[in-house]
């Protein structure tokens, strides 16, 4: 189509299949179907500056177009409830719509406002085709955390592991109250899931993804299994004892992980401190003397 109908336009536009839905992430089955979900792909066109309006409400037109059928799936007669994530799609809009920056190129501290899993978004799906490579080099400089500002956020989730789970859980328990001891613990498992996808320099998904995409990551995947247990059993007399040594097990896999790297220099079994220590890595001294839980 697009050879027949845009021969000039060809080498401007990108096709890929980017944005938010399960079957961008490779997590889709027949369950995710049911909302949200058609056949389509995006066509990533450049700003208006670059190319008219009136061709790009012709492609729109040409894509409509296409089947609406294909290997046993339809195309939705409506927009899904997410509003339209297929089909002609402005690149400013886009990286606008997920980052706030229509050419995603934030500043250093604006890094700390951008949801981590619309950054997650635009790190998985696939670029079919990218000619004059617009569309990669803006996803290039948005792969990764700048190196400040990953540690940022380590530090606070360290800090977060150490008040929720080494400190206010056990507490929580000999106080009798089982409900604030089961959110230190949800507290402490979101802290640490994140500082694993953080070590593993990826982005975080949106919550109901983060064990799926955890069982992936290369580094400390073996922890899936303990942190699931311990916000799906209780609190009783006997589980207490035995989530508060669990926890401090997960803990001494941090620190292990974190000296092994050299991301911290404290020398103790406390995530508090090396939460601190952490933060002292940071170079930039802005971003170093912000409150250390700035960055979640």
């Amino acid at each position: 189509m697009l050879e027949a109908q845009f021969p000039q336009w060809i080498n401007q536009i990108a096709c890929g299949l980017i944005g938010s839905g399960s079957e961008c992430f490779g997590f889709d089955d027949e369950i995710s179907r049911d909302h949200d979900f058609e056949i389509g792909f995006c066509l990533f066109i450049p700003g208006e500056d670059q190319m008219d309006r009136q061709t790009a409400f012709r492609l729109e037109r040409a894509y409509a177009k296409l089947p609406a059928e294909f290997m046993g799936l339809s195309k939705s007669r409506i927009h899904p409830v997410g509003g339209s994530r297929h089909g002609v799609i402005r690149i400013p809009d886009f990286f606008m719509e997920k980052t706030g920056f229509p050419q995603g190129d934030p500043a250093l501290l604006d890094w700390l406002r951008i949801p981590e899993n619309a950054l997650f978004e635009l790190s998985r799906g696939a670029l079919f085709s990218d000619p004059s490579n617009r569309m990669g080099e803006i996803l290039g400089r948005l792969a990764h955390f700048p190196e400040d500002v990953r540690l940022k956020k380590l530090a606070g989730e360290l800090l977060m592991m150490a008040q929720a789970g080494q400190y206010n859980y056990p507490r929580c328990l000999k106080r009798g109250d089982t409900a604030a001891a089961q959110l230190s613990l949800g507290e402490f498992v979101r802290a640490a899931l994140h500082g694993i996808f953080l070590l593993n320099d990826v982005y975080m998904p949106y919550y109901k993804w983060q064990f799926r995409a955890l069982k992936e990551l290369p580094i400390l995947s073996e922890l899936a299994e303990p942190l699931e247990y311990l916000i799906s059993s209780g609190n009783d007399s006997a589980q207490g004892p035995e989530k508060t040594a669990l926890i401090e097990d997960i803990a001494g896999v941090f620190v292990a992980e974190l000296l092994d790297r050299d991301f911290s220099r404290a020398s103790c079994g406390d995530l508090e401190k090396h939460a601190y220590s952490v933060n002292d890595q940071i170079q930039d001294g802005t971003l170093r003397n912000l409150h250390i839980l700035a960055g979640i």
